[in-house]
């Protein structure tokens, strides 16, 4: 990692954890693997599939407590791995909170309208620099 990318949170085992670029659920992150060439988890041999799966709970595990402590609402974490648009594979860790819409709440991320994914007032931005800061710290005390 040479600093270039200010989503990338920490490189990890088997990918790069980062935040992600919309923020309409704080503490939205991405693990990207760390070879664009792999497309879907069997891509890759066991060992490295191992990590790479690793890497998704470690990430989890650091915005569920993140997210925790900075918001009362906090529910749970959604962890998944889709491949339906970008071809390489990757890991999306959803914060999932008690003030999102009702008929949303319960349901999968993607089901928000299309105008929450490019809405300017929750895109990345400095406003967020707290939280990537927090996120960074927590991997690295997951990480031991």
């Amino acid at each position: 990692m040479r600093g270039e990318n200010p989503t990338v949170l920490r490189r990890l085992s088997a990918g790069f954890a980062n935040i992600g670029d919309v923020q309409f659920l704080p503490g939205y992150c991405v693990l990207l693997v760390d070879d664009p060439e792999v497309q879907r988890l069997t891509d890759l041999p066991r060992d490295r599939r191992a990590r790479f799966l690793a890497d998704m709970d470690l990430l989890g595990e650091a915005v569920e407590l993140v997210c925790g402590r900075r918001d009362p609402g906090f529910r749970r974490v959604n962890l998944e791995i889709l491949g339906n648009t970008d071809p390489y594979l990757h890991a999306h860790v959803w914060p999932r909170y008690d003030w999102e819409p009702e008929h949303l709440v319960g349901r999968p991320v993607w089901l928000y309208p299309v105008e929450r994914w490019s809405d300017p007032a929750t895109a990345l931005g400095a406003e967020h620099d707290a939280l990537r800061a927090e996120l960074t710290v927590e991997i690295d005390r997951l990480r031991g």
